[in-house]
């Protein structure tokens, strides 16, 4: 290599968001294409206001695609535009002739109430927690030690990502914490010292691959393990409750370890081919790694102070979750850097890719619920199932599944999407005869994890990752397409095959 970036300051974690095109057409793609879908009557059975809200939704979520504007400002217009429009598209005649009704205090309670979603400032938190390790030099000391052992070919990193997910995931229950706040703060210090760098060019150099492998590896072990995502669990007490099953950690595990062996191999190696770094292989860079590490000397008393409060948060999400929220453990932490100057509350206030974020996907989270709340999840997964009749038990099974997955284009919550989608599709799978009610239902919770991988807004660390700088819009769209179809074909072909094997 040439020239290394070794700046650890600011521009390493509080990137600027990525330069947006002014073309027109970008602009007005969204506005034509709601326009175009409220012109068109509703699809029958849809009321009309709801057919409206998803107008809206779609485009917005095209506008989120193009990128006329940074994600925060598409979805504050979005919710605005439904807020202002309320007794149109947000309520129902009936809800509207309600006595004391007052649409403008409920379309506004509405359209904040992303801002009380835990799993949103679970993300911020995790920025939080990423600007500590820069602060503080530790993600450095870490990444340079990575790099050292590893560094000599960027796919063995890719490799050292997932693996580090998979050991944490089986006690973490929340991927937003395991991911975007563990991992990601220590990864975030790697491509530098590639001479990667965020928003720029050089992002392809190294830091691209690796931004992916990560948040494609921590899909996969959100749903190798029953523990690993909240979303799991709360899939079990509704397949308990609605299809009177009881799943366990071991069967949830053998169910879906020859999927997870396969993706964890494919992930790092597919990405190394489809989104290549251009940096490959080399020894300087461990060289120089060693001899940065010799230079840095004995970790400090803030790192030693940091490395504890990270793992308070770490005991917290593992072994507090009866008795303290995901969320209100990592607020926790970050009191606790501000209190011991960790960073200071102006670092805070200028992380501008932590406010954004925050914005964006409260907004969409929002967005989201709208969709279950004007009747359209639950309209469009009847609308499927009236199209089953004479599918065989097996092939109505995949064409529910395969609809319970990508469905989740229109979801920011994976909690969302299973409180929503699950207990209609588990009551349209129990009225088809011959339906092996147990294999679907696992099946069903199986693939929630796998299902992040689709939009930057699919999970709760999707967005930690698009807003690192690495991860253009246009190419985290493309991507996810990609992994979405490989992961639920691999699901499909490998999973069901072997569940009806062992049973």
């Amino acid at each position: 290599m040439s020239t290394l970036t070794h700046d650890t300051g600011p521009g390493t974690v509080l990137s600027e968001p990525i330069p947006h095109h002014s073309f027109p057409w970008r602009a007005l793609a969204p506005v034509a294409l709601t326009a175009a879908l409220a012109l068109f009557p509703s699809p029958e059975g849809l009321p009309q206001h709801a057919w409206y809200f998803f107008a809206i939704f779609a485009g917005v979520v095209l506008g989120l695609m193009l990128e006329p504007l940074p994600g925060g400002a598409i979805g504050l217009i979005g919710v605005t535009l439904v807020a202002a429009l309320a007794p149109w598209v947000l309520y129902a005649p009936q809800e509207l002739a309600k006595p004391g009704f007052k649409v403008p205090n409920a379309a506004l309670a509405w359209a904040l109430s992303g801002f009380a979603n835990s799993t949103v400032w679970l993300i911020f938190g995790a920025f939080m927690f990423a600007m500590g390790y820069e602060k503080t030099g530790l993600g450095r000391r870490i990444a340079l030690q990575l790099v050292r052992l590893m560094g000599r070919r960027t796919l063995t990193l890719g490799y050292a990502v997932v693996l580090a997910d998979t050991v944490l995931a089986p006690f973490t229950p929340s991927n937003t914490a395991r991911s975007g706040g563990t991992i990601y703060p220590v990864i975030r210090n790697l491509p530098a010292l590639y001479d990667s760098k965020p928003n720029d060019p050089s992002a392809r150099r190294m830091g691209s691959y690796l931004m992916w492998v990560a948040i494609a590896g921590t899909c996969v072990t959100s749903s190798m393990f029953l523990t690993a995502m909240a979303p799991n669990l709360l899939a079990l007490e509704m397949v308990k409750k609605t299809a009177k099953l009881d799943l366990g950690w071991t069967q949830w595990f053998v169910a879906f370890l020859p999927v997870a062996l396969i993706l964890l191999i494919l992930v790092p190696l597919l990405t190394y081919w489809l989104y290549p770094p251009e940096v490959k292989s080399g020894d300087e860079v461990p060289r120089w790694a060693a001899g940065e590490l010799d230079k840095m000397g004995g970790m400090s008393g803030r790192e030693y102070l940091l490395a504890a409060l990270v793992v308070l948060a770490l005991a917290m999400w593992v072994f507090g979750g009866a008795a303290i929220n995901a969320t209100t453990a990592a607020l926790v932490v970050v009191s606790l850097m501000l209190l011991t100057s960790i960073f200071r509350w102006d670092d805070m206030l200028a992380n501008k890719s932590a406010w954004n974020t925050l914005a964006w996907f409260a907004t969409l989270v929002a967005l989201a619920d709208g969709l279950s709340r004007v009747g359209f999840v639950k309209w469009f997964a009847t609308a499927v199932a009236t199209h089953l009749d004479g599918f065989s038990p097996v092939m109505a099974m995949v064409a529910l599944i395969l609809v319970f997955f990508f469905t989740h284009y229109m979801f920011a919550s994976i909690t969302a999407h299973t409180t929503a989608m699950l207990p209609v599709l588990l009551a349209v799978g129990s009225t088809i005869p011959g339906m092996n009610m147990p294999q679907f239902a696992l099946s069903l919770g199986l693939t929630l994890g796998l299902m992040g991988i689709l939009t930057p807004y699919a999970t709760g660390p999707s967005p930690v990752y698009y807003g690192s700088g690495f991860l253009p819009a246009s190419d985290y769209w493309r991507l996810g397409a990609i992994f979405g179809v490989l992961y639920i074909a691999v699901f499909l072909l490998v999973g069901l095959p072997w569940m009806a094997m062992t049973g």
